[in-house]
């Protein structure tokens, strides 16, 4: 959980940052949730958004992108999705769903697609703070929004078993044959554990991962992260 950070700078105006931040917690917000699976049936999803702070109110701004894992992607279209509401004020000791709605889009029926909500908490004023100024820091939340067709009834963690794995020089490929993504929490090789940092084997598609030097067996060992944020059960199995 990241602190209010306060500072005095002169004639320095109040100045608000805006920094990523991984946690779904952070100065008194926490958000009910590391992904939202956005269910084709529905015709909305919502997810909770809480102000720890009991003190001080807190304003609340929310969108969604699909500008990439990275958030380094600029696409020409935009999301379909919208927040609902996109700017609100949270009073301390309070909570509000956060809706988001589909506004169309022509995604794909076979396999889900993923876009990123993005929820950035913005602090009050501190009052009686007569003319001292004031550094705060706005803190933004970023997580994965998956969108998932009708045609998908499993869940993603059940789905994880079907992976396979091929080993060709230092990389692994991993085949992914369903429908989901799927975000590793573990993957090991011989024991030795793999960086799948930044990396989500994408549905219907595959991704690659770089072997531990000197790492010669073809035993794997995986979990992934599964539709409620925790982990899959442990599944083992052997490069080709």
């Amino acid at each position: 959980m990241m602190t209010l950070l306060s500072r005095h700078f002169g004639p320095t105006a109040l100045l608000i940052m805006s920094v990523m931040f991984m946690s779904n917690a952070n100065a008194g917000i926490s958000v009910g949730g590391t992904r939202l699976i956005y269910n084709e049936k529905n015709r909305e999803e919502t997810i909770r958004i809480n102000n720890m702070d009991e003190n001080s109110p807190w304003l609340i701004q929310s969108w969604v992108d699909n500008n990439g894992l990275k958030d380094d992607q600029k696409p020409d279209v935009k999301p379909p999705f919208l927040t609902s509401p996109p700017l609100f004020r949270l009073n301390g000791g309070t909570e509000y769903e956060l809706r988001v709605l589909r506004t169309g889009g022509n995604l794909p029926k076979d396999r889900e697609s993923i876009f990123w909500l993005n929820i950035k908490s913005i602090p009050a004023k501190p009052k009686n703070n007569g003319s001292q100024n004031l550094l705060q820091f706005a803190v933004r939340t970023r997580i994965k929004l998956f969108f998932r067709p009708a045609a998908l009834t499993g869940e993603s963690g059940e789905e994880s078993q079907k992976l396979t794995f091929s080993r060709k020089g230092n990389q692994l490929r991993v085949d992914n044959p369903t429908g989901y993504f799927m975000t590793f929490s573990q993957l090991t090789l011989g024991g030795q554990a793999i960086d799948t940092t930044d990396v989500i084997v994408p549905p219907r598609g595959f991704a690659v991962y770089n072997v531990p030097k000197n790492v010669q067996s073809k035993a794997v060992t995986w979990k992934v992260i599964n539709d409620y944020g925790g982990l899959s059960a442990q599944q083992s199995g052997n490069a080709s």
